[in-house]
C-alpha cells in the first residue's frame, strides 16, 4: 500500500461532500428561478465528479 493512499481517501471524501453541496444549491437555485447560476453550479458539479473519477483511477493505480 501507498503512503498516499490515507490522504487521497480523504480527498476522495472531501470531493464526495462537495460535489453533493454544489448540487443541492444549483438545484435550490434552480427552483428559485435562477437558471443561469444554476446552469453554471451544474458545469462545477461535472467538473468535480470528473475529478473525483480521475483520483479512484489514480487510487487504483497505486492500489496495485
Amino acid at each position: 500500500m501507498h503512503d498516499a493512499l490515507p490522504e487521497l481517501s480523504t480527498i476522495a471524501t472531501t470531493l464526495d461532500e462537495l460535489v453533493a453541496r454544489v448540487t443541492a444549491t444549483a438545484e435550490r437555485l434552480y427552483a428559485d428561478g435562477e437558471e443561469g447560476t444554476s446552469a453554471d453550479l451544474f458545469d462545477v458539479e461535472r467538473a468535480l465528479v470528473a475529478a473525483q473519477r480521475r483520483l479512484i483511477g489514480t487510487v487504483r493505480q497505486l492500489q496495485q
